[in-house]
């Protein structure tokens, strides 16, 4: 109980130092605007299409703006890589903001319905390139790792809050007013959001990447990321899991609260509330995340915890019981995410990390808009009842035939020792801590006996190297070998000014190594200016003498 309690005042310092890093509390704050505008038009959107054509019309809607943002959102994401974030998501929230105003216009004027419904379709394409941005912005404001996860317990609470007030205000709203007052009202907090973002134009954002390849290849960088890296595969995949579910549970939500507990149009809003109020409980006890090297059997957990209860309103399908069962699911989604997210922010590198998030939300959208179309003829066939039944099978039974893959993720966490040697080299130490625990993700330890090359003069660079233990002999012509103890590095000329390598290096003694790959050391190192400048003086220091 001690060490809980200890535990939990060190979470509760590092969500105080989110809120005091004034970078970190604006972006949280647009965040919390943009989130509550999404769920607060939505739930006059469903209603506006419920009343438009039944369940069916829910399904459809779903199926126009998310299947639309799934296609856009690979390529939305290169702009968060390609651009300085902060302009990506002040944009992002201009356009989403006039589009609802149009939304608004439609409605107000009696339109035809599939005017709205184009508009629907555009701010969900627009939303493509706000989210990867932010999540990809996370890690270089965030100051410590601790931080890193309190900064996503902080989102994930605000997207809980968002839940909760969004669809709060969407249904007090509906209650007094109609669609167009939600739209206009919710046009207002894209506004806000663009408002926090502001004054974050003047930080100094980390170079992002420099090379311009097509954009096909661009746009797929995130999916081949993905798809080199077994670990990245399983959140991902477990990701969209969940969200086809949520695409279903959405219909679910509208025809629950309309059909099964007659609870009326403003019950929408109020199902929703609940799943926002188990997410804020969520975002508290994700607090015991923060810290924890250990993720992924969390994830897993809260995964198949986001469909489980659904069983139960199925079989006990009263207005009490749902209220319940879908403040769980809001809980476990909010300790998913932060888990999820924590997992890729540490083993993506930098330089990909807002594309493979825009992986992960075209991967959102589709299997979300895939759910929302497959519910209403499920519904049809079975019943309300069995189709919440069936649709809560779905992740408890994933989840369990991933146990074993989650707990190998968890076995390997970074050593102390590997983040020490790199915390200790010049190139590295101005990087965030969050950036130098993936890079200490990242080394592969490599064992040489006495007398063995390491690299050879002429050689292709393929690898950056740290000494752990043991001696290295560094051989250049026309001068008697140096040797290098632990702590020392080389390799790096060759990565930094694309050259072959320029000495050879051998195993004085027996010698125990860590190395760390190109395409992981040249985004780390040339992707922040102060590293950069570290590397480019030690590179200054070593030509001066020798090369390596």
């Amino acid at each position: 109980m001690v060490r809980l309690r200890e535990h939990l005042g060190d979470s509760f310092r590092a969500l105080g130092e989110v809120l005091r890093n004034p970078s970190l509390r604006r972006l949280q704050l647009a965040w919390a605007g943009s989130i509550i505008g999404s769920w607060a038009y939505t739930v006059a959107l469903v209603v506006y299409a419920y009343d438009h054509g039944g369940a069916s019309a829910v399904g459809l809607i779903g199926l126009i703006r998310w299947l639309p943002a799934a296609a856009a959102s690979p390529f939305a994401a290169v702009l968060g890589d390609r651009y300085p974030r902060v302009p990506v998501m002040l944009v992002s929230d201009l356009l989403r903001a006039g589009a609802l105003a149009g939304m608004a216009v439609c409605v107000l004027t009696h339109a035809p319905v599939a005017a709205v419904y184009v508009l629907a379709s555009a701010v969900a394409v627009i939303t493509t390139a706000f989210q990867p941005a932010q999540a990809a912005l996370v890690p270089s404001l965030a100051r410590t790792p601790e931080e890193l996860t309190a900064a996503n317990v902080s989102s994930s609470t605000l997207e809980s809050l968002g839940f909760c007030v969004g669809p709060a205000i969407g249904g007090i709203l509906l209650a007094v007013s109609t669609t167009w007052v939600v739209f206009v009202v919710t046009a207002g907090t894209f506004l806000w959001s663009a408002l926090m973002l502001g004054p974050l134009l003047r930080i100094s954002e980390p170079p992002l990447t420099r090379e311009r390849p097509r954009l096909l290849e661009e746009a797929t960088a995130g999916f081949r990321a993905i798809g080199r890296d077994r670990r990245l595969r399983i959140v991902v995949g477990l990701f969209g899991a969940q969200t086809l579910v949520n695409g279903a549970f959405g219909v679910l939500i509208a025809v629950s609260a309309l059909k099964l507990l007659h609870l009326g149009p403003s019950g929408v809003g109020y199902l929703n509330t609940a799943v926002g109020v188990g997410g804020i409980v969520g975002g508290f006890l994700s607090l015991a995340l923060v810290g924890q090297r250990r993720l992924a059997m969390t994830f897993g957990v809260a995964i198949a915890a986001t469909g489980a209860p659904l069983l139960l309103v199925g079989a006990f399908p009263s207005t009490v019981t749902t209220l319940v069962v879908f403040g769980l699911i809001g809980l476990a989604i909010i300790v998913g995410d932060v888990a999820g997210f924590t997992l890729l922010q540490r083993g993506t590198p930098s330089d990909v990390l807002a594309r493979v998030f825009g992986v992960l939300h075209s991967l959102f959208y589709a299997t979300v808009a895939v759910g929302a179309i497959l519910a209403p003829p499920l519904i049809n066939a079975l019943g309300v009842r069995w189709a919440l039944v069936i649709v809560g099978g779905i992740l408890p039974l994933l989840c369990a035939l991933t146990t074993a893959t989650l707990a190998e993720f968890d076995a390997a966490p970074p050593q102390p020792r590997e983040l020490e040697l790199l915390r200790a080299i010049p190139i590295f130490s101005p990087l965030s801590p969050p950036v130098i625990e993936q890079l200490a993700s990242r080394l592969v330890p490599i064992q040489a006996h006495a007398g063995d090359e390491i690299i050879r003069r002429g050689d292709h660079g393929d690898r950056f190297y740290v000494v752990d233990s043991g001696e290295v002999e560094v051989l250049l012509d026309g001068e008697p070998p140096r040797r290098e103890g632990p702590g020392s590095y080389f390799g790096e000329i060759a990565l930094l000014r694309d050259v072959p390598r320029t000495a050879t290096v051998r195993a004085a003694t027996d010698v125990e190594l860590f190395a760390l790959d190109r395409d992981d050391f040249l985004p780390a190192v040339t992707g922040h200016a102060d590293s950069a400048e570290a590397a480019e003086a030690v590179i200054g220091s070593r030509l001066g003498i020798s090369t390596v």
